[in-house]
């Protein structure tokens, strides 16, 4: 049975294209289309359907307006967001999913590209990952309070000496999954963290600086140069590959490059790994979160042949939005321990602790 979907765009056109690009897909049908927010909330009280597809700049009622809305009446289902979304509206898309868009595509700003392969393919397979996955609900819920043990320097944890590095890779769902984890790590923890999530360049900063607001470790999109420092969270910019080297002191500094995308990714957190393997940390404790494909898998299984010292936390399928990497990485058999999300802060401090 095809799965039924809702395109919501202001334009005529772009509702056209989108629905022409879903109609080369047997397995999808555009069960209806909208105009604005409003007209989808309509049908989105009286109609189930698999997935939404849904711009943000809509007048009447926009795509903000119309997710506050579905988690006002709790609607339930499967958000994408396909909107022309510049640096400016970064703060817009990290709100979106906060209230529980699964996903984001950027749409082209012409109907040129709007009519391309590469538009076309993006929105099919990003389609398609977060559909099958079937896990909207995880995109909609509220982060649970997630209760961390009381953790001091005596308390014994799995990596008691040595310097330590926290190295995490998160994609689809990644955004709101990082708000149950970030904002639970202690201010004192024993160890800098770098994070790759697969954004495009200008987003990350925004959720770079909204997961500073929330957390009590320090959160920045990360600079070329930035020394690593315990207790600060380090996002590679979105369009960056990050790498991490090492100075004749030991300190580890951030360098970031313009490299060709891997397998479409840039960041990349094979990249960001694979830097690893020539640094100077005692112990690194490996995390991946939720997102479709297997990057990260590369990059750890090459730490571990390297011989370096690590320790790998995977998120389970239950709690992803989309059970991709963090599947790769335990079907490879380099994970340590597959944990839920809201026990990954826990896992991670008992493997770094606190100073």
């Amino acid at each position: 049975m095809k799965k039924n979907l809702m395109v919501v765009d202001d334009s005529a056109l772009m509702r056209r294209i989108i629905c022409d690009i879903i109609s080369t897909d047997v397995n999808y049908e555009v069960k209806c289309t909208c105009k604005n927010g409003k007209e989808a909330l309509e049908k989105l009280r009286v109609e189930k359907f698999d997935g939404v597809l849904l711009d943000v700049n809509m007048p009447v009622m926009d795509g903000l307006q119309l997710l506050e809305q579905l988690q006002k009446e709790h609607i339930e289902t499967t958000i994408i967001m396909v909107s022309t979304l510049t640096t400016k509206d970064a703060d817009v898309t990290i709100r979106a999913m906060e209230l529980g868009a699964t996903d984001f595509i950027t749409k082209p700003e012409n109907i040129a590209e709007a009519r391309g392969k590469k538009f076309a393919e993006d929105l099919l397979v990003r389609m398609n990952a977060v559909i099958t996955a079937g896990n909207y609900k995880r995109a909609f819920s509220t982060p649970k309070p997630v209760s961390m043990p009381a953790i001091t320097k005596t308390t014994a944890v799995r990596v008691a000496k040595g310097s330590k590095l926290i190295a995490l890779a998160s994609s689809t769902g990644g955004p709101k999954s990082l708000q149950s984890v970030i904002p639970y790590l202690p201010a004192n923890m024993d160890a800098p963290m770098i994070l790759v999530q697969h954004m495009p360049a200008g987003f990350t900063k925004s959720m770079a600086q909204r997961l500073d607001e929330l957390s009590k470790v320090h959160v920045k999109e990360a600079e070329d140069g930035d020394l690593l420092k315990k207790g600060w969270v380090y996002i590679a910019p979105g369009g960056k590959h990050m790498t991490i080297k090492a100075s004749p002191d030991g300190l580890h500094r951030v360098v970031l490059n313009d490299d060709p995308p891997i397998s479409g990714l840039r960041p990349c957190a094979d990249v960001m790994y694979q830097s690893l393997e020539k640094s100077r940390f005692d112990h690194i404790t490996c995390v991946v979160l939720t997102g479709m494909g297997s990057d990260g898998t590369k990059g750890i299984n090459g730490l571990k042949k390297a011989g370096r010292r690590i320790y790998t936390i995977s998120q389970d399928k239950d709690s992803c939005v989309v059970y991709g990497m963090p599947k790769a990485i335990a079907e490879s058999g380099a994970s340590d321990e597959v944990v839920s999300l809201d026990k990954v802060a826990e896992s991670i401090i008992k493997n770094v602790g606190v100073v």
